[in-house]
């Protein structure tokens, strides 16, 4: 747990979020800036600091944060159409909070992966 950790302090009860599912290992929550009509971030708990971090220190829990993110896409409705899963990493992969999370979004056609 990281004190100045936007999603640490959402994990802690201290921001408020609309908990979509949530495990002893993961929250999953709605995006406060949805980018598809469905679009929900799944992080651990842990504070790491983006997935490859995550990946090398605890593939158990990246392995969890992806099961909860195919149990969002599947609650969701999302899993007969098609759904996204991304991790933005570090500066230039878009990452604006530097805990891990994935963006599971869905809920329309979403278009190609990276724009012009």
């Amino acid at each position: 747990m990281t004190s100045d950790c936007l999603f640490c302090r959402i994990v802690a009860g201290e921001i408020p979020a609309t908990v979509v599912h949530e495990t002893d290992a993961t929250l999953a929550f709605r995006d406060i800036a949805p980018q598809a009509p469905v679009h929900v971030l799944v992080v651990p708990k842990a504070h790491y600091t983006d997935v490859a971090e995550l990946a090398k220190a605890d593939p158990t829990l990246a392995g969890q944060v992806l099961a909860a993110g195919a149990a969002v896409a599947d609650t969701e409705g999302l899993t007969q159409d098609g759904f996204r899963v991304i991790f933005n990493v570090g500066e230039h992969g878009g990452q604006e909070v530097f805990h891990v999370h994935a963006h599971v979004l869905g809920g329309r056609p979403l278009g190609p992966m990276v724009s012009s």
